[in-house]
């Protein structure tokens, strides 16, 4: 009996984390500082609170699967904003979702033919949100890893992959800003990414939650880089984006799926039967925010100093990111590194290796680094690295 889709799937990653805490005791008389958990800790935006209250009775209609007119005419019109482009059609490019979770996963089961003749292939960056690789692995899908190493700055490296690797290949996960490495895709990157697409006709899924969340520069989107070569349609594209990180609301649980039309289409029809779709209170908040940035730009503020402090009071080897709020922070071993800082300091990473997964001969490049969040503010930022400083194995 061949082995179910979903029992292939391990433990999610902070479920192992648990797992591996079970029986360590934290530091006593130490604050506990939680950088395990990349979940925004910011103050609710204002006019959240009111619409909350005024649109209430939102609640007692069902909400539509594609998302309301007025929602997706707010999101096309930030896509144009933040990233120049001519025109999106909020009737027929734009999807809204339960954040960026849902449809991650949900996306290669829509687009995936897993009774195709010759196995379909999903690659993703490894080490990655697990979404990906669950999503592939239960849609059928063969996972193919581009492991990001520091000798790459962490990329995704396109260049290697077997013509037979490529002729099956079906969809390319790429997540940028990257969770949990930081690295940023360039306009060179994404320009690739297409001239393969189109070579190899398979779907680009732009993981790109954290595009709001970097330094002085903002990083280059799918749809502006597409949009540049002449791709007005943004055939074999499609971009992901949510309230969760740009907005500090993960709980409103808000985003969108954006491009090619034909694709939507096809995604749409698939989320009218699973069901998941934005409540109308909730669709009147994420209008307001799609079109405030004043809020962002706190956020943002707020997430540069963070990274600032953290680099100032820890002086060891780490990767500062180009983009989102982590850090990937290279140990001699990562499962006894995030033991000892939660015994010795009170404090709480993620091993890399659960961001992970083996390739090759069982290499996982994950291995020897742990994820830390920077969600808590400055302060909380430089205690942090002072207190990582001093953790001992």
């Amino acid at each position: 009996m061949h082995q179910p889709r979903l029992a292939r799937l391990g433990p999610y990653p902070f479920q192992r984390l648990a797992a591996l805490l079970k029986d360590c005791e934290p530091a006593a008389g130490m604050a506990a500082i939680d950088a395990g958990v990349g979940e925004p800790r910011q103050p609710l935006p204002d006019f959240a609170r009111q619409i909350l209250l005024d649109q209430s009775d939102g609640l007692t209609r069902y909400p539509t699967t594609r998302g309301g007119l007025a929602l997706r005419q707010a999101i096309a019109a930030w896509l144009c904003r933040r990233y120049g482009l001519a025109g999106v059609d909020a009737q027929t490019q734009v999807l809204a979702a339960n954040g960026t979770r849902e449809a991650l996963f949900a996306v290669a089961h829509a687009l995936i033919n897993p009774e195709a003749m010759e196995k379909p292939i999903v690659a993703m960056p490894n080490p990655m949100y697990q979404i990906y690789l669950g999503g592939a692995i239960t849609a059928g899908a063969e996972p193919y890893f581009f492991d990001c190493c520091a000798a790459d700055g962490f990329a995704p490296n396109l260049d290697g992959v077997a013509d037979e690797m490529w002729r099956r290949m079906a969809m390319v996960y790429v997540c940028s800003p990257g969770n949990p490495t930081g690295w940023v895709a360039d306009r060179d990157y994404y320009t690739r990414l297409l001239e393969l697409a189109d070579a190899h006709d398979f779907v680009i899924c732009a993981d790109e939650c954290y595009s709001e969340i970097h330094g002085d520069q903002p990083p280059a989107g799918l749809l502006e880089v597409a949009h540049a070569l002449g791709r007005s349609d943004f055939s074999r594209c499609l971009v992901f984006n949510s309230l969760s990180k740009r907005s500090g609301m993960p709980g409103l649980r808000s985003g969108f799926i954006a491009g090619d039309a034909a694709l939507i289409d096809q995604f749409a029809k698939w989320r009218t039967y699973t069901g998941p779709a934005t409540p109308p209170t909730l669709q009147q908040v994420a209008i307001v925010a799609w079109n405030d940035e004043a809020h962002v730009e706190a956020g943002r503020r707020t997430y540069r100093d963070s990274i600032k402090a953290f680099f100032e009071a820890y002086d060891g080897d780490a990767v500062r990111p180009q983009g989102s709020f982590f850090v990937w922070l290279p140990v001699a071993d990562d499962e006894a590194f995030t033991q000892a800082a939660y015994e010795q300091q009170a404090v709480i990473v993620l091993p890399g290796r659960y961001l992970g997964a083996a390739s090759g001969a069982d290499f996982n490049p994950g291995r020897g680094f742990v994820r830390l969040a920077l969600v808590d503010g400055s302060d909380s930022a430089g205690e942090l690295a002072r207190r990582l400083r001093a953790v001992r194995l």
